[in-house]
């Protein structure tokens, strides 16, 4: 079990949904965060209620020099979370360049800036503690899915090289693959509401895998069982199997 009293946590993407909820989790077990997403008023109205010590730091993660300059303002940082994301469901007969580039720009690349500004301190103190969120999407492509998958795979590539690269450096790494959760970008849904999760169940998902010292978690569990088994699948099957009907 990870001792989290006192520890310092930079999570990005806490203004709403299961960064909000994760807030709640990581601030009640005494952990101090910095909250950071775009929205300061949501921010700030999260961090005076959080239960423990918080500072709001609003950002845009698409804003290169943004990310470096709030990194700097936080500091020396036990661990980061990356829980920024951005989705728009989409066939490939409604593409959309410009939510392509969006969902590419947040999802990966805004975790690329955070953690390679974040990083470099953490190598030189010798230990950190890495968190970025994936999706149950990014196993393999899927209908109506056109650049968030892609993003979302990006993301999980990351976390695995992440993970080979910083083992024995004191920096731990850890992934974790939601699948459909309840909140605002799900509103823009394709109409499909199979396992789709409360904000606040999926936090304690991803709090106690946090917790743990294991790498992986996907969630929930009935629905990653055919999306990881997909994986095995011959792609004669997998297409036939996965189809949009």
């Amino acid at each position: 079990m990870r001792d989290w009293q006192g520890k310092r946590y930079w999570l990005i993407g806490a203004s709403e949904g299961l960064g909000r909820e994760l807030a709640f989790c990581l601030s009640k077990v005494g952990a101090d965060l910095v909250v950071s997403a775009r929205s300061r008023e949501r921010l700030e109205t999260l961090a005076a209620a959080l239960p423990g010590r918080a500072t709001a730091l609003p950002f845009d993660v698409t804003d290169p020099q943004a990310v470096a300059e709030a990194a700097g303002t936080v500091g020396e940082m036990d661990g980061v979370v990356y829980l920024a994301g951005t989705r728009w469901p989409m066939r490939a007969h409604d593409w959309d360049q410009n939510r392509i580039e969006e969902m590419a720009q947040v999802n990966y690349l805004g975790a690329s800036r955070v953690i390679g500004a974040a990083l470099p301190g953490m190598l030189e103190r010798g230990h950190g503690h890495v968190v970025l969120t994936g999706a149950l999407t990014g196993f393999r492509g899927l209908p109506g899915s056109i650049g968030h998958g892609a993003s979302k795979a990006a993301v999980m590539h990351l976390a695995e090289s992440l993970r080979h690269d910083l083992r024995d450096t004191g920096v731990e790494v850890q992934l974790v693959n939601p699948g459909a959760i309840r909140t605002r970008l799900r509103e823009r849904g394709d109409g499909d509401t199979s396992f789709v999760m409360e904000p606040a169940r999926a936090a304690r998902e991803m709090f106690e895998h946090m917790s743990s010292d294991r790498f992986k978690i996907n969630f929930p569990y009935g629905a990653s069982l055919p999306l990881r088994a997909a994986q095995f699948l011959p792609d004669w099957a997998y297409f036939r199997l996965f189809a949009r009907k």
